[in-house]
C-alpha cells in the first residue's frame, strides 16, 4: 500500500479541474425573500458589554500600572527608540492577563 493511497482511503480527493455543477433554482430565491420580514420581527441583539468592562478593569487599581506600562512601551517602540525587534507582547500579555481576571466574574454574572 503506498502512502497517497492510504492517505486518499481516510480524507477524499479533489481535483482542481473537475467541472463544477451549477445549478441556478428561483424557488430558493423566493424564499429568501418570504423569510426577511421574518428576520424584521426577530428581536436586536443585546448590546455587547466586554468592551465596557474590559475598560473599566484597565482602569482599575490593580490594572493601571501594567497599562501604564504597556503605553510607555508602545510609545518608546513607536518612537524608535527600543532595540531592534523589540515589541510589545510581553507587556499586552500582562495587561491582558489581569484585565480578563477582573472581567471573568462581572461579565458571567451579568449574562443572562
Amino acid at each position: 500500500m503506498s502512502l497517497s493511497s492510504m492517505f486518499s482511503s481516510f480524507f477524499p480527493v479533489v481535483h482542481a479541474d473537475a467541472p463544477e455543477d451549477k445549478e441556478v433554482k428561483e424557488e430558493p430565491a423566493q424564499e429568501e425573500a418570504q423569510e426577511e420580514p421574518q428576520e424584521e420581527e426577530e428581536e436586536e441583539e443585546p448590546e455587547d458589554v466586554l468592551p465596557g468592562i474590559q475598560e473599566a478593569c484597565e482602569q482599575s487599581a490593580k490594572c493601571a500600572p501594567l497599562l501604564t506600562h504597556f503605553q510607555h512601551c508602545e510609545e518608546k517602540v513607536n518612537a524608535g527608540e527600543g532595540y531592534k525587534g523589540e515589541d510589545c507582547v510581553e507587556e499586552f500579555y500582562h495587561l491582558m492577563h489581569c484585565v480578563n481576571g477582573c472581567v471573568a466574574p462581572k461579565l458571567f454574572s451579568q449574562l443572562k
